[in-house]
């Protein structure tokens, strides 16, 4: 079997594709990925073979692959980060290909942080993009607002089934039947970074009940002041 990546490609733009993913997808023989990341890097896969996959036929993807792999370089992409919010896909992919090289990229994550001026180092990351129950990932949530941290939330779209779907609205009303005072959180959803689609909106946790927002997005609570180290001399 040939050599396998697993590719992250950036938040939407290529300006945000690495040097080191563009040359890996370049010289690939075989593409796999969702159509969305495909989109991503329409102009860097024209010559390869290309298999467009979902969420409901991934897996017969993947074996039908490995079956057929005889000596090619076959690449996964997906958008941001591959070490962010996609754990139990490359995890997957490492059981059925074996020797898998993962290479970063820049997440969404990282952009909407910048975006805001919050530092990482200062945060609390929480993803709802899981497959399994997200109850402690929302006890995280209300932990980690609590203590005070930033927080930088990727919500879980999941619309054909309300007690799975937990997007900004969704958000916002949990945190206000478990006691907070949502009108005092400020809050900023970045949606589409970097995609030419790209809007923010920027106001009070209470004011997202029954907004609607695409599935590109990131949530961010800024509850920290700028901290240089001109305060501590």
């Amino acid at each position: 079997m040939g050599k396998v990546f697993v590719v992250g490609v950036g938040p939407g733009s290529q300006d945000y594709i690495t040097e080191i993913v563009r040359k890996i997808i370049v010289g690939a023989d075989v593409v796999v990925g969702h159509k969305y990341t495909l989109d991503i890097i329409s102009n860097l896969i024209q010559d390869k073979k290309v298999h467009i996959i979902t969420m409901e036929d991934q897996e017969k993807t993947y074996q039908q692959i490995r079956k057929e792999l005889d000596g090619e370089i076959l690449v996964f992409p997906f958008t941001g980060d591959v070490n962010f919010s996609e754990s139990e896909v490359v995890d997957r992919l490492i059981e059925i290909f074996g020797d898998v090289e993962i290479i970063p990229g820049i997440s969404s994550i990282q952009v909407a942080a910048s975006k805001a001026k919050i530092p990482l180092d200062k945060s609390k990351v929480i993803t709802m993009h899981v497959t399994t129950s997200i109850e402690e990932k929302k006890l995280e949530l209300q932990k980690a607002v609590i203590d005070g941290y930033n927080v930088i939330l990727i919500p879980r779209p999941w619309p054909k089934d309300p007690k799975k779907h937990f997007m900004p609205s969704e958000v916002a009303y949990y945190l206000k039947k478990n006691g907070f005072d949502t009108p005092k959180i400020p809050v900023r959803v970045f949606e589409s970074l970097t995609n030419g689609k790209e809007r923010v909106f920027a106001g009070s946790m209470q004011e997202l009940e029954g907004k609607e927002f695409s599935d590109l997005l990131v949530m961010v609570i800024r509850q920290t002041k700028p901290e240089s180290y001109i305060n501590f001399e």
